[in-house]
């Protein structure tokens, strides 16, 4: 029997995943029985998830996606997942945009060229936000602004790494321990411990 899968994603910037729900709850009114979420850049030459959805999907069944966009950004990429989506006879659903079925045989001409085009301004859009962006920041940096994370400081280290820090300082403790008691990474953990002993 045939499923229906949907395919979320949105880039590593994203905060508190509400782009994801938005595309979660859309994704679930058409009809997506189980969902992949995926936490990735639109061009990334990788996106783990989406790659096991393609090779889990079996002939037959529907991939269903918000935006072309959401899929890739890379014209070079989606044209991939078109020829995954032809070669396992599947149906790949853009909501409000196009649909491809290649359940009973090939993609259509005007289908194919379709979804090329949205991949191309997909593509194009992203060169567009990475170009205004690198133009915000230099506009920035000219006014002296300073660009990127600000620095940790020892007065933005949390309280409970203070408090258990002694128990490290004397080796009663390792820095996975001291990690875990702190609710903390180990990267985080080692940061801190170099900032205190600066």
């Amino acid at each position: 029997m045939s499923k229906k899968y949907g395919y979320a994603r949105c880039s590593l910037a994203e905060e508190k995943g509400q782009d994801l729900n938005r595309q979660v709850r859309e994704l679930k009114s058409a009809g997506a029985e189980e969902i992949i979420t995926e936490r990735e850049h639109g061009d990334a030459k990788v996106k783990q998830n989406l790659d096991m959805l393609l090779e889990l999907a079996q002939p037959g069944d529907t991939i269903i996606c918000c935006e072309v966009s959401r899929l890739s950004r890379s014209t070079q990429q989606l044209c991939e997942i078109v020829n995954v989506i032809k070669q396992k006879h599947m149906r790949l659903e853009i909501l409000g945009s196009i649909t491809i079925d290649c359940r009973t045989g090939d993609i259509d001409p005007m289908s194919q060229a379709f979804i090329q085009m949205s991949a191309v301004f997909a593509e194009l859009e992203l060169s567009i936000i990475r170009a205004r962006v690198k133009s915000g920041m230099a506009n920035a940096k000219s006014k002296g602004k300073r660009i990127g994370r600000p620095h940790t400081t020892k007065d933005d280290i949390p309280a409970i790494f203070y408090k258990h820090y002694p128990a490290f300082s004397s080796g009663s403790m390792n820095v996975s321990e001291l990690a875990r008691i702190c609710g903390l990474s180990r990267p985080t953990v080692y940061k801190y411990i170099k900032i205190v002993g600066l």
